[in-house]
């Protein structure tokens, strides 16, 4: 494995559906995979709706940045894949609870057709690592 390099599985999230690790640290970086609204026993998606799915994307998301050594806070970069692009001010409304302040990470929000185990929201994100 290079040194610069470090794959993280975070316990605390959902357990990933193929082959790819959580997260991968590199360069000062953190970059973690796309978290579904997956429940972090492995059981599915959670019941709900998008909103319910947002939340514990979101959730699955902290769980890993936190396994990576970082957090939320340190968010460069998040995407957000939704099946319906309707579904925007609810979800905005949910991320800004895990992205508050006046200083947001930059985001994109793509409407796709559709996103693996059915889900209807996918998220992923770039975070500044923490210092070693």
């Amino acid at each position: 494995m290079n040194q610069s390099r470090k794959a993280i599985n975070a316990p605390g999230a959902a357990p990933a559906i193929g082959p790819y690790s959580h997260a991968v640290r590199s360069n000062g970086f953190v970059f973690v995979s796309g978290q579904l609204g997956l429940k972090p026993d492995g059981s599915g998606l959670v019941v709900g709706g998008i909103e319910a799915e947002a939340r514990q994307a979101l959730e699955n998301l902290a769980a890993v940045a936190e396994a990576s050594g970082t957090s939320l806070a340190n968010a460069v970069k998040v995407t957000i894949f939704m099946t319906d692009i309707g579904a925007f001010s609810a979800v905005n409304q949910i991320y800004a609870e895990y992205f508050p302040g006046e200083e947001p990470p930059a985001r994109a929000a793509i409407e796709v057709s559709a996103l693996p185990a059915g889900g209807q929201i996918e998220i992923d994100a770039v975070l500044a690592a923490q210092s070693d």
